[in-house]
C-alpha cells in the first residue's frame, strides 16, 4: 500500500447502496458529511439524513403547544408530502370527553395506508400508558378509531400514495390536558 495510490488500492468493488462519490481516508477529498477510519475496509460511503427514518413516527397531543400550532392545521389542498400527511392527521384528532379522560395518557396505534388513501386494517394498539384500566384504554381506542374513521380516505397525490402504500405509520396520542381528579376513578 505504501507504494500505490489509495484509490488504487481495494481489495474488493462491491456495489454501494448511495453510489453518489465514495472515497478512501487516503484520497484528497473528504468523505462528507461523515467521516470513517483507517480501519474500515472498503469505501468510504456519505451517508445521507432523511428528515424522516424508515418508520413514519407522529406524536399528536391533545393541546399542541404555541409552536406546534400551525402543525396542527388542515392542509387545503391534496396530501403531497410527509408534512401533509402528518398535519392532516393531527387535525382529526377528537380526544374523549373530559369526564371519560385520564391526564398524562398516551397510546400509540401502529398501521399503513393503501395507495387511495383508505387504512389497510384496524390500527393496532401498540402501546398504553401502564396502569390504567380496561375501560379507559377502550376509551381512548374508540376515541382514536373515530379520529380515523373521520379523516378517512385521505386524498393523497399519485406520487404520495405510491411512497405511503403499505409503510407502517405509529402515532402516539398524548392527553396532554389539564383534567380536574374526579373521586372514584383512576
Amino acid at each position: 500500500m505504501a507504494g500505490g495510490s489509495a484509490e488504487a488500492w481495494r481489495p474488493h468493488q462491491h456495489a454501494t447502496p448511495f453510489f453518489h462519490s465514495p472515497c478512501s481516508v487516503l484520497s484528497g477529498r473528504p468523505c462528507t458529511p461523515y467521516f470513517c477510519s483507517v480501519l474500515s475496509h472498503g469505501p468510504c460511503i456519505p451517508e445521507i439524513d432523511y428528515p424522516y427514518g424508515e418508520n413514519l413516527q407522529l406524536t399528536v397531543e391533545a393541546v399542541p403547544s404555541q409552536d406546534d400550532k400551525a402543525k396542527y392545521l388542515k392542509p387545503d389542498h391534496d396530501l403531497d408530502s410527509i408534512g401533509d400527511l402528518f398535519a392532516e392527521l393531527r387535525s382529526c384528532w377528537s380526544p374523549p370527553l373530559a369526564d371519560d379522560a385520564r391526564e398524562g395518557m398516551q397510546m400509540t396505534v401502529r398501521f399503513s395506508f393503501k395507495r387511495d388513501g383508505e387504512i389497510i386494517a384496524t390500527p393496532r394498539l401498540t402501546f398504553a400508558t401502564v396502569g390504567v384500566s380496561a375501560d379507559t384504554r377502550a376509551t381512548y381506542l374508540k376515541a382514536i378509531s373515530a379520529s380515523l374513521d373521520a379523516c378517512v380516505p385521505l386524498k393523497f397525490t399519485d406520487s404520495l400514495g405510491g411512497a405511503l402504500a403499505g409503510r407502517p405509520i405509529a402515532i402516539r396520542y398524548v392527553d396532554n390536558r389539564e383534567l380536574q381528579q374526579q373521586s372514584g376513578k383512576p
